[in-house]
């Protein structure tokens, strides 16, 4: 029973992060060009709070019971783009300071 457990999560997981719309999106900000995006991407955690937000009403006027799993994913990608947000910025600050000494580097070697 445990494994089925297991291999069924990891095989979500592995959907999921294929072909979830925000992990797509978060992979292209955590790349070094997408870095930049961090912060406005936050705004898209609206959009998602809205989504559930929606969820939460309709199902409280006696919706679909599959709406509960809407909201949870919903929830879910709003949080991981609040946090990549500052996240991001941090990623950003590491990467230039790197560029930054190399280039220093380079110009004392020549």
């Amino acid at each position: 029973m445990l494994r089925t457990l297991l291999v069924a999560s990891i095989r979500t997981r592995g959907i999921l992060r294929a072909w979830l719309p925000s992990n797509i999106l978060l992979d292209l900000i955590r790349t070094r060009n997408g870095l930049k995006w961090g912060v406005p991407a936050m705004l898209i955690a609206g959009i998602y709070f809205a989504i559930a937000n929606w969820c939460t009403i309709t199902i409280a006027n006696g919706g679909p019971g599959f709406l509960h799993l809407v909201f949870l994913v919903c929830v879910w990608s709003a949080l991981k783009f609040l946090i990549m947000g500052p996240v991001s910025v941090v990623l950003l600050c590491a990467a230039r300071t790197r560029e930054s000494n190399e280039k220093t580097r380079q110009r004392e070697t020549a």
